[in-house]
């Protein structure tokens, strides 16, 4: 069995967070704060009538909308893990399954150009333009890896049935520790490559 990764700079959903709010500044030249003060004088009493308000009468829309909302109306339980509880959320009662996402995150851990994202139901590898693969436990006896990557489908490479313009049409299906092997690593080196 692989050692659990160091998770402490894997990203969590404060790095979206932090961005929205920064999105927000250079939206408006406001901040969060002063964007929820106003929305609480404006008596504003959900998401609903706060996006609105911003769209309507300021023109903010988007992602720069959920900084104000979540600071009003409270973060939601997930978004305020750590890496660590993240993780263990996925695999709890799933120690096979999390020693093949641990041996993933550490390849990822020790890649250059390789960045973990935590989430609450999978694990994205980012390289520093966009997200190449996708770590996701399919069942309670696999890890289903995605990966957005041009190769045909054969052998442990699967075609998958995704939705119009979704690039994750691959994945690898791994029952055991054992199958995170050269071959393996060689497909996520190579969806790192062609994603960088």
């Amino acid at each position: 069995m692989a050692p659990t990764p160091e998770l402490k700079n894997a990203g969590t959903w404060q790095s979206m967070v932090d961005n929205n709010q920064a999105l927000l500044l250079r939206k408006s030249g406001h901040d969060v704060h002063w964007w929820a003060a106003r929305g609480r004088e404006a008596g504003l009493k959900n998401d609903a009538e706060l996006r609105d308000w911003m769209r309507d009468e300021h023109g903010i829309t988007g992602y720069a909308q959920y900084a104000v909302s979540w600071e009003m109306f409270g973060y939601p339980e997930f978004m305020l893990r750590d890496a660590d509880e993240l993780l263990d959320g996925q695999y709890t009662d799933h120690p096979e399954q999390r020693s093949i996402a641990d041996a993933l995150l550490a390849w990822a851990a020790a890649t250059d150009g390789a960045a973990i994202q935590m989430r609450k139901g999978y694990v994205s590898l980012h390289s520093p333009k966009r997200k190449f693969a996708q770590v996701t436990r399919a069942n309670n006896t696999s890890v289903d890896v995605l990966l957005r990557l041009a190769v045909e489908p054969g052998g442990r490479v699967e075609a998958v049935k995704v939705r119009a313009g979704d690039f994750f049409d691959r994945k690898v299906r791994l029952k055991s520790v054992d199958e995170v092997d050269e071959e393996l690593l060689g497909l996520l080196e190579r969806a790192l490559a062609e994603n960088s």
